[in-house]
């Protein structure tokens, strides 16, 4: 709790604490140090714990009567608070610091004077925000000018005048008020923009890095390390003349070092073993691609931000004794940024897992570089590595896993605070547009379809490259009503996109997934990255998203096709075995209560057709073969070829059906007539219920039952629970009329195997 205290007339001002709660309650109100009206005698002070929302003003004059007469004329807008002295003054500034709105300040005190006082508020920083105004009968030009160059806002001249005092104080309150909010402002923008920047760099980074076997933190603890090196190194020397916006612009840049890695095949990229000397020679070429992307940029060609990425793209696997490529630079001759984004590089692929080798500790990369087991440095870099050791490893341990690392704010935020008053606006002005640079460069670099949601109000804004390539326009107000959104993307599809964004929480921000869109009249399947907004309240509240949408389509489309070829057979298009293995164990392990059964299906006399009329004929035998399989079952049955003439029905059914009856009339619809090649079929059938839903059980069972009906001729089919009585006849033919062929080798060599096994079975 706050105790009240009355002080004597030279006693010095201070704020009375007392109780463990004081320095909590502090930050909930000020404390104001208010005249005691009932004190008649002068100089006399006392503490209240005032709630008001009134301006309060310092009244400095050795003058106890001037000090009483400027508080009654304030005393009904203000709370007022008064100092003797200079000293005074300068101790209840030290405690209320912004609480006190005003400085009315006398020139000639004793202890320490008006100007005194001015040049301490000036050296401490007050004078920017809290607003002083000159108290004195003294005109002499001299000393008016002396104190407009320490800051001082206004005059009031001796005698007073109540109107005239009241607004000056007033006007001069508000002005610096308004001041206030918009310095404020201006930092809130500083920093949403920064977020939004490092948002777009995590972007950049899983573009740059996707291919690759590194991770997209690669690039953010490559900036956040080119941007400690750099500043280190401008603190050892000024050799380079690294300005702060230097320092920023090449910590930006560093993050397209690697962007020529899209150019390099994935098979090279991700080589978990030692690349040949031709794959190296491949690999080197990366930066000299990476830096010819950018000099064909059609805009920016003079923009700081591109010819700093261009030296760093081409140059950053250079080496300071001339062992490096592309060029083979030596020294001084190797742009200092793209020398330490080389080490920046070293360092962190180190200390990172790749696919070619684990991560290695920070001490033992530390050594290597130091070394000289990595190539040759810059001594100096050298030098600021090995002194700030422990700082870079403990910031590199601390770069949170979603890449919002704060490296840049607080450069920003200096540079902010350090503008003097005049120059305020047009500083301000220049940070912002550096960081709106920033922003469009990467929003150009990645062709992608950018955007900003808001919750409130509900408004989705797009990048150009969004409006023009989806058709979309910029801004589109209350999204999830919108007919131009919905066009393209569907009403669910909205729905989805907006829900998944608000079903996120500010511990796990991240949405990543597919959706389908309508550009220009053709579908296309987009990717969704994007990150959820929070405030910072102690029960958050979802404000909206920044992300992208990346035109994967094509991928896609490959990606489909290579695995629809990696799990169809060629020939017939139906599933492979390998595939029919899978989703019939699938489908067993999600359907319980379903009865299965699974039909191994040979062609008959496939070996005449290839041998009579050649394989060209087989070939669309084959073909003609599946089509009748697939068109005897049911859609959704699966149907697969699983080698040369033997095929595999693997059906779903409820307990009621009748198997027996399924099997003959599968097997009759499948008897036809090919070109005058006569088309049938020898059938094994296996059923879950009887051998038990184990799918590699369940082929053993009806391939057995399949030889069983080849060995005794074929043109029939067979369960595997008959295997010790009569084969189940559905042909139409009768034993008699059946073709007479000859066996191959094959089917002899697997007839005599399933007499073996029955032989011991039987034993």
């Amino acid at each position: 709790m706050f105790g009240t205290m009355v002080l004597g007339i030279n006693a010095k001002l201070f704020v009375a604490r007392s109780g463990a709660g004081a320095r909590e309650m502090e930050r909930d109100c000020w404390c104001m140090l208010a005249r005691n009206p009932n004190d008649h005698r002068g100089g006399g002070y006392m503490v209240a714990t005032s709630l008001s929302k009134k301006k309060t003003v310092l009244v400095v004059d050795d003058s106890m009567f001037n000090r009483a007469l400027l508080a009654d004329m304030m005393a009904d807008e203000f709370n007022v608070i008064e100092a003797e002295n200079g000293k005074q003054a300068i101790a209840a500034i030290s405690k209320l610091g912004l609480g006190i709105s005003l400085v009315l300040l006398d020139y000639v005190m004793p202890e320490m004077d008006g100007f005194a006082v001015l040049s301490v508020m000036q050296r401490r920083g007050w004078i920017k925000d809290i607003p002083v105004v000159m108290v004195s009968a003294e005109s002499d030009p001299a000393y008016i000018e002396r104190a407009y160059e320490l800051g001082v806002t206004d005059f009031l001249t001796r005698p007073f005048d109540i109107n005239i005092v009241r607004h000056r104080v007033r006007n001069t309150i508000m002005l610096y008020s308004k001041q206030r909010v918009l310095a404020g402002m201006v930092a809130d923008e500083i920093n949403e923009r920064e977020r939004d920047v490092n948002l777009m760099v995590s972007i950049l980074s899983h573009i740059v890095e996707f291919r690759n076997g590194e991770s997209g933190m690669h690039v953010l603890r490559v900036r956040a390390l080119t941007e400690i090196l750099l500043t280190c190194l401008a603190e050892k020397t000024d050799a380079y003349d690294l300005a702060s916006a230097d320092i920023s612009t090449i910590s930006m840049a560093s993050s397209l070092h690697d962007i020529g890695k899209i150019a390099i095949a994935e098979e090279i990229l991700n080589k978990p073993g030692r690349l040949t000397d031709e794959e190296f020679r491949i690999m080197k070429t990366h930066s000299a691609v990476g830096a010819e992307m950018l000099e064909k940029l059609p805009t920016g060609q003079n923009e700081p931000l591109v010819k700093t990425a261009y030296a760093i793209c081409r140059w950053h696997h250079e080496r300071y004794d001339g062992r490096g490529y592309p060029d083979g630079l030596v020294g001084d001759d190797i742009p200092i940024s793209a020398q330490v984004v080389a080490l920046a590089d070293v360092y962190d692929a180190l200390t990172s897992e790749r696919v070619y080798k684990p991560a290695f500790s920070h001490e033992k990369a530390m050594s290597m570089i130091i070394g000289g087991e990595c190539g040759a440095f810059n001594p100096l870099l050298i030098d600021v590595l090995r002194d700030n050791a422990d700082s870079i490893h403990g910031q590199m341990e601390s770069l949170s896993s979603d890449g919002r690392g704060n490296y840049g704010t607080k450069r920003v935020m200096e540079a902010l605070a350090d503008v003097d008053e005049k120059g305020t606006t047009s500083r301000t002005i220049s940070l912002l547009d550096y960081e709106r640079m920033k922003y469009n460069f990467y929003a150009e670099m990645s062709n992608e379809v950018q955007y900003e949601l808001s919750q409130d109000p509900p408004m989705l804004v797009m990048s150009d490259y969004g409006r023009i390539n989806l058709g979309l326009p910029e801004v589109i107000p209350d999204p999830e009503k919108s007919e131009a959104l919905i066009r393209v993307f569907g009403r669910e599809g909205v729905t989805e996109f907006l829900h998944r964004m608000m079903d996120t929480s500010p511990d796990d921000p991240i949405v990543r997934f597919d959706m389908c869109g309508v550009a220009n009249g053709e579908t296309r399947w987009y990717n969704v990255v994007s990150r959820a907004l929070w405030s910072d309240d102690d029960k958050p509240v979802y404000m909206g998203a920044l992300g992208k949408l990346t035109d994967v389509h094509d991928q896609r489309s490959l990606l489909m096709d290579l695995q629809f070829r990696a799990w169809h057979d060629s020939l017939t298009a139906l599933a492979n075995h390998a595939y029919a293995r899978k989703v019939a164990t699938e489908r067993m392990e999600a359907n319980p209560d379903c009865l299965f059964i699974m039909l191994i299906v040979d062609l008959d006399h496939f070996k005449e057709a290839n041998d009579t009329y050649g394989h060209e004929f087989g070939d669309r035998v084959l073909r003609y073969f599946a089509d009748r399989l697939s068109a005897s079952v049911r859609e959704d049955d699966l149907v697969a070829r699983i080698g040369g003439d033997e095929f595999l029905v693997f059906m779903m059914c409820d307990q009621e059906t009748d198997r027996r009856h399924l099997a003959r009339r599968i097997h009759s619809a499948i008897r036809s007539e090919f070109e005058g090649f006569p088309v049938s079929s020898s059938m094994g059938v296996a059923c879950a219920d009887v051998v038990g839903k184990d799918y590699d059980e369940m082929f053993r069972c009806a391939d057995r039952a399949l030889y069983r009906v080849k060995r005794l001729g074929g043109g029939s089919c067979s369960f595997c629970e008959d295997e010790t009585g009569p084969v189940c006849e559905v042909s139409s033919l009768s034993p008699i009329d059946k073709p007479e062929r000859s066996y191959t080798g094959r089917e002899r060599r697997q007839s005599a195997g399933v007499a073996k096994r029955r032989g011991n079975d039987k034993s």
